[in-house]
């Protein structure tokens, strides 16, 4: 076996260290930290937004690019999150709890450096997880039929709607209607056109970078346009002694572990990832900690366990992906769609018939994490003088790009009219505490779920029994209903809003 996965990896580095690879690589880790120091970007409207400039790219290079961009921005949002309390991105939030009060105490190099070494650590151990597993797992997923695979993805619905936050109900509904866009167009069995209102322009279906880049690239400016993030005059930090003292050290290496375990758990689930992974990991470091008082006042342990955590879930979440074709966040939806439209089908199929495009991702994530730990350190001062930048000469940068984008997808004015009607549901959903993460992977996993439906009806001769006949899939469905079950206890609702209040 090991044999096996050093062979593979060859293959991989043969494919990822070519000097464009290596260059779209570079390019994608200084984009991602780029975004993760800038507030009001987002890595989820960044990726969306470049989707179009990847599909004129080879599929390994795009995807090294779109990947670096996403694990990147886990590195730059500790950056502003520890200097200046002002994270970039999501899962650096609970970073600047304790990476902000040491700088305040004149440790931020400290900081910065064990923000650094977890995420480093943790992204190669993730890597190296994945590696180990994920052909494993793409085998087991060969024996999965197509009602095992109708039953897997509507656990993997049932998760994204109990994680994603807000509302139980709302989430669903959110998912319902991304589920009935993914329908639009023509039949593939009848040729009968759905939902397509007669307008030529939706018989091949809904854009699917309209959709994405209006829920989540346009709507992101709206509402930074909306409600702008506060900058006011910073606190200069001096950015000294970038080693941790034996002290710190100490504290911190445990939980660089715990956390690196608990982020590469929590990042195969679908509807977990790096949010999810630093908040849990920060809550339990907190609980197992001799002095818990000392968390949120500057305990570097509270730096460690986070980014470490952000990290692996990061990582770890192209395993669903890889393995068994399911999204297991927005991101991965995202990177699921570019496949698609290079005519790469994502699960087992890519592991079997495409190992240099699995391979090769799988070793670019470890040249991209040798790649980020090597560039921030040197080039703090730079992101920081970023944060200066007013995000009214970013936002019509922001809008160009979306526009092209979709445009020339299918050089039509009609895509243009989808952007912007998404745009506006997206809004609306904002403005309705509607998290739209659930619509766009209802809207990719909804064909998929319709055709393994239909296909196990076909070989069962219309027996809906065959869903609960078959042992996995059986055991997947009573995990959704389960899960399901679970969130409509009171209890369990109470202590979930409050876990998404706090």
């Amino acid at each position: 076996m090991i044999a096996d996965m050093l062979n593979n990896l060859a293959i991989g580095f043969a494919g990822a260290s070519t000097l464009a690879n290596l260059g779209y690589a570079l390019v994608g880790c200084l984009l991602g930290t780029l975004v993760g120091v800038l507030p009001g970007i987002g890595v989820v409207p960044t990726v969306a937004m470049l989707l179009p400039l990847s599909f004129g790219m080879e599929p390994l290079s795009g995807l090294i690019m779109l990947a670096g961009i996403y694990y990147g921005a886990q590195y730059g949002g500790s950056t502003a999150a520890i200097l200046v309390r002002m994270p970039g991105e999501a899962g650096s939030i609970v970073t600047a709890l304790d990476g902000y009060e040491m700088a305040r105490k004149g440790r931020a190099g400290s900081a910065l450096a064990i923000a650094a070494l977890a995420s480093f650590f943790a992204g190669t151990v993730a890597t190296l997880l994945i590696a180990a597993f994920g052909p494993s797992l793409a085998s087991l997923a060969m024996k999965f039929h197509s009602a095992d695979y109708f039953s897997l993805m509507v656990l993997g619905l049932s998760m994204t709607v109990v994680l994603a936050q807000g509302s139980i109900l709302k989430a669903i509904a959110v998912m319902l209607i991304g589920f009935i866009f993914g329908l639009v167009g023509l039949d593939i069995n009848s040729g009968v056109q759905r939902f397509t209102f007669g307008i030529p322009d939706l018989w091949e279906g809904v854009s699917f970078l309209a959709i994405s880049i209006g829920l989540f690239g346009l709507v992101e400016v709206v509402r930074n346009l909306e409600f702008p993030e506060p900058r006011g005059d910073r606190p200069k930090m001096k950015i000294r002694d970038l080693y941790p003292n034996r002290e710190e050290f100490r504290e911190s290496a445990p939980a660089v572990v715990r956390g690196t375990i608990l982020g590469s758990l929590l990042g195969v689930l679908p509807g977990g990832g790096a949010v999810l992974a630093s908040f849990v990991s920060y809550s339990l470091e907190k609980k197992l900690s001799k002095r818990p008082e000392t968390f949120g006042k500057g305990a570097p342990a509270g730096v460690a366990s986070p980014e470490a955590a952000n990290n692996a879930g990061a990582q770890t979440s192209f395993v669903p992906l890889l393995t068994l074709g399911l999204p297991s966040n927005p991101i991965m939806a995202l990177l699921m769609g570019a496949m698609m439209i290079h005519g790469i089908a994502p699960g087992t199929a890519i592991v079997s018939e495409r190992p240099d495009l699995f391979w090769g991702l799988i070793a670019s994530m470890w040249i991209g994490n040798l790649m980020l730990v090597v560039l921030n350190l040197p080039l703090v001062g730079l992101w920081v003088r970023l944060l200066t930048i007013s995000y009214d000469l970013l936002f019509p940068a922001i809008m160009m790009f979306c526009l092209i984008g979709v445009y020339s997808e299918g050089g039509s004015a009609f895509q243009i009219l989808l952007l912007a009607g998404f745009t506006l549901l997206g809004y609306l959903l904002m403005r309705c505490g509607c998290e739209p993460a659930p619509m766009i992977i209802g809207f990719i996993l909804g064909p998929m779920m319709e055709e393994n439906l239909r296909r196990a009806l076909t070989v069962s001769g219309g027996d809906y029994s065959v869903f609960i006949e078959r042992p996995i899939s059986a055991t997947l469905l009573a995990a959704s209903v389960l899960l399901l079950l679970l969130m409509a206890l009171p209890g369990l609702r109470k202590s979930r809003a409050e876990a998404f209040q706090e």
